[in-house]
């Protein structure tokens, strides 16, 4: 019994800091007590031992001072049980008389910092291999160290306003702002700010980039808003339909508390991992900066068999990739150079080709933009030298790319010499019922086949270029949308004579590979006779996911969590592989591409490229390699390792 008097006792402790990973006894005892006295909160526990007092307990008195001998046996027993187990102990106990009795002891729950410090610590003290400490760390934890995340200890004091769809992890702290014009302007004094929107489109690029977090009313895991986000590694919560805005008065409320308003300049915490809002600021950390991270890496390496690339569009996405371990890049969206910052002058110039209404007048037009168009895929080649880069030919319907605000309508009538109302009406005429199954990808290039002779006239060129320089560029083409293989030939015929006219003229011959993302079931299930063309496959998941369970990536959130909650589904089929429908198409898709062709490339560029039990999946049905957002390539390394341990 440990309420027998002022020499009984009973305490909580962790052979090491589950918090930081410091191979120091950590813990707390309270004297006079039951083991439930510590837990519940109704008194204030004592430090174990003097090394891990702090400011805030400084004047308490620690079980090592006040009962030396008892501190001594449990010290040791912690010691043995370390030895035993080969990991870290929580260990619960009670001193009766100053006689020490053990009650319970498990491997204890740690943060991912902990777990990388423990892990290498005892990998150096030789109590485990580097096999174990590979597993040591999950992928979660691994994300947590990657990413600046709210203090667990200051979070804990806070209740949550409203929670929405975790689509980004980390934490991010700032003050509110309703648009994009404002976050830009707010990060330009060095604000940190929480764009607050009700949905986001390619737009609101520049002031998503600017924000610290995002967090939008509707949306799912792989709405624009997530996948922007999770490029980036940036905070964002969606789908927070608990929420409303007003715009106009710029203000937002939530459900329950209709009469609680928060004001543009309010401060609000986003947890990204949890989905959790706070209307409050909460403090932060950083445990990424830790030089343990990179040679924990390099011991995952060891034990991987499948690659891992990055999707990245622009040269510093690349370089950030690299820098987190990035062999190629295995998605390169040509239509980003039409969003963000400096794509004013191309998209203008995409704009006019687009509502040119003879060829002639779209040729001219995409003269105007093929010098940006190479000069895009050249800065990330060249900073991807002697590494893949997988271009992906323009996906999205043109009618995305049409202007929808006045000015900008004012100002492509004045460049082509038309009326604004005539802008509005081409525009509409692009307009579709369905457009995500409608008139892009491959369908586009096919109707107007002068739109892949620039894409691959800039590539080509690019890369004759940094030939030139002395530099090895490695460009891979791959067409999207693809149900045909007399799709990808029509392109490739037309590609192999861009390509020997670009020869011709820069004097360089070039290397290169043809291939098509599968991304509708009907190429899977063709994927045969695709691989008679396509010399590697990219599976587009997030496509692949849409079209297999015909639900719309964008609209989930209204069902999709009732569901998970029915025990319907057992997880987000956007966020984790459905590796019995989609997995199995994918699977098919390997085996039958490669018997046709034996050395065919695979692998996938969806956002489940960097989900670790999907890479665990790639692993598994050979594919070659996995591919996603920089900031997801070090947990895609990890989860590959991971898999190849436990199916070795």
């Amino acid at each position: 019994f440990g309420n027998m008097g002022e020499t009984s006792a009973t305490g909580v402790a962790f052979s090491r800091n589950p918090a930081t990973g410091d191979n120091k006894f950590y813990g707390e005892w309270l004297i006079n007590a039951q083991g439930e006295d510590v837990v519940a909160g109704i008194r204030t526990p004592n430090p174990l031992n003097e090394a891990t007092k702090s400011e805030q307990n400084r004047h308490l008195s620690s079980l090592e001072t006040a009962m030396p001998e008892v501190y001594a046996e449990l010290d040791g027993i912690r010691k043995r049980l370390e030895e035993h187990f080969h990991d870290m102990q929580d260990i619960e106990f009670t001193i009766q008389d100053k006689h020490l009795y053990m009650l319970q002891c498990r491997i204890g729950k740690r943060t991912g910092l902990a777990a990388l410090q423990m892990g290498m610590d005892m990998l150096e003290e030789g109590m485990i291999d580097e096999k174990t400490a590979v597993t040591r760390v999950s992928p979660a934890q691994l994300d947590e160290i990657l990413h600046p995340i709210l203090d667990p200890a200051s979070a804990k004091k806070a209740t949550p306003v409203a929670h929405g769809l975790p689509a980004s992890p980390g934490g991010a702290v700032g003050t509110i702002v309703f648009t994009n014009a404002d976050a830009v302007a707010a990060a330009a004094e060095k604000k940190n700010v929480i764009l607050v929107r009700e949905e986001t489109s390619p737009e609101d690029v520049e002031g998503m980039r600017a924000a610290a977090g995002i967090l939008t009313q509707k949306g799912g895991m792989t709405s624009h808003a997530a996948l922007v986000a999770r490029g980036w590694g940036k905070c964002c919560i969606v789908g927070c339909e608990d929420m409303k805005i007003d715009l106009e008065n710029k203000c937002v409320w939530f459900k329950g508390s209709e009469d609680v308003k928060y004001h543009e300049g309010d401060t609000f915490s986003l947890n990204g991992a949890k989905g959790a809002v706070y209307a409050e600021a909460i403090e932060t950390m950083d445990a990424s900066d830790n030089p343990r991270f990179v040679k924990f890496m390099s011991i995952a390496d060891k034990f991987r068999t499948i690659g891992v690339r990055t999707n990245a569009d622009t040269p510093e996405d690349a370089a950030r990739a690299l820098s987190f371990g990035a062999e190629g890049i295995g998605l390169f969206r040509i239509e980003h150079m039409f969003y963000g910052k400096n794509s004013e002058t191309p998209l203008s110039k995409l704009r006019k080709m687009i509502l040119s209404k003879t060829d002639e007048e779209r040729r001219a037009a995409l003269a105007e933009l093929e010098p940006f168009m190479k000069a895009a895929v050249k800065g990330t080649m060249k900073v991807m030298d002697g590494k893949s880069v997988t271009f992906r030919l323009l996906d999205p319907p043109l009618h995305e790319f049409v202007p929808q605000t006045e000015d900008k309508k004012a100002e492509l009538a004045n460049e082509l010499h038309i009326d604004a109302v005539d802008v509005e009406k081409r525009g509409e005429a692009l307009h579709e019922v369905n457009p995500m199954m409608g008139h892009r990808g491959v369908r586009l290039h096919i109707t107007y086949p002068m739109i892949s002779e620039t894409q691959f006239r800039a590539i080509f060129t690019a890369a004759a270029e940094l030939k030139r320089e002395g530099l090895n560029p490695m460009p891979e083409i791959m067409v999207p949308v693809t149900v045909s293989e007399r799709e990808i030939r029509f392109q490739k015929a037309i590609c192999e004579k861009i390509k020997v006219e670009v020869e011709a003229k820069q004097g360089i011959l070039l290397d290169y590979k043809f291939g098509t993302m599968i991304e509708i079931p009907r190429a899977a299930l063709t994927a045969d006779r695709m691989a008679r063309t396509a010399e590697f496959f990219s599976f587009g998941t997030n496509d692949l996911t849409q079209m297999t369970f015909g639900y719309s990536r964008d609209d989930i959130a209204s069902f999709v969590p009732d569901y998970i909650e029915h025990k319907i589904l057992k997880f987000d089929p956007f966020a984790v592989l459905d590796q019995n429908g989609v997995g199995q198409l994918v699977e098919m898709a390997v085996q039958k591409g490669r018997s046709i062709r034996e050395n065919l490339k695979c692998g996938i560029c969806g956002e489940h490229g960097g989900e670790p039990s999907s890479v665990k999946f790639c692993d598994k049905v050979g594919l070659n390699y996995v591919s996603c957002s920089p900031f997801r390539v070090p947990i895609a390394r990890l989860a590959a390792a991971q898999g190849a341990i436990e199916n070795a």
